[in-house]
């Protein structure tokens, strides 16, 4: 059984958001037990698998940026889903789809192994207290399910304001022998999150960890 990794919310959904769930012209993919042909969903493109998106800003500013890299956003929350659709949609873009659903179990019965270049996984849920800790998306498990689905060279990056949990982040991922690296300056290249610039005006310390797919021998 798959242990959540989220909490549900009930959020409002606008009618701005619902239309853009309504009319996703291909952008929104059914959750399923089928496997994804990500070659035909992308026409061939590298593509890189996001794990909770938000409002889906910086999801689409990096595929705006990045036009030869496809994005397979995940996310449980449908008024982020909608949000998502609409920015997509107003700019045009061919590069990204959305999935409504957790993002463990689509890599784990939709995706094939070694079908992704990259993952994404920025400010997911800290799980604070001891006894949620189970219930963080980086543990030994979900370490070895998302490499098994990421290409030899590929990369798993990671951002987070609970220092305790970046350490316990990197304390997973060192002792696998599919990923190596660790903490590393913050990306220019990586869009400010609406929840990245709360924590930053509380002070929190806001940490990327970078990790590369390792070959097991």
């Amino acid at each position: 059984m798959t242990i959540r990794t989220y909490i549900p919310r009930r959020g409002r959904v606008s009618k701005r958001q619902a239309a853009a769930i309504g009319d996703a012209d291909g952008l929104l993919l059914p959750a399923s037990e089928e496997l994804l042909d990500l070659v035909e969903v992308f026409g061939g493109l590298p593509v890189v698998l996001e794990i909770g998106f938000g409002t889906g800003s910086a999801t689409v500013t990096m595929a705006a940026t990045a036009p030869d890299l496809g994005i397979l956003a995940v996310d449980v929350h449908t008024p982020g889903i909608g949000d998502l659709l609409y920015r997509a949609r107003e700019k045009h873009l061919k590069n990204i789809r959305a999935i409504a659903g957790d993002g463990l179990v689509v890599a784990d019965q939709m995706l094939l192994e070694s079908a992704l270049a990259g993952i994404r996984t920025f400010f997911p849920d800290p799980w604070p207290k001891a006894r949620h800790h189970k219930r963080r998306l980086v543990t030994p498990a979900n370490a070895a399910l998302l490499a098994s689905r990421t290409t030899v060279g590929g990369f798993w990056h990671l951002a987070t304001d609970w220092q305790p949990y970046a350490e316990q982040v990197q304390e997973v991922l060192d002792a696998s022998r599919q990923w190596t690296g660790g903490v590393i300056p913050r990306p220019t290249d990586r869009p400010v999150t609406k929840y990245e610039t709360t924590a930053i005006h509380q002070r929190r310390k806001v940490t990327d960890l970078w990790f590369r797919r390792t070959e097991v021998c």
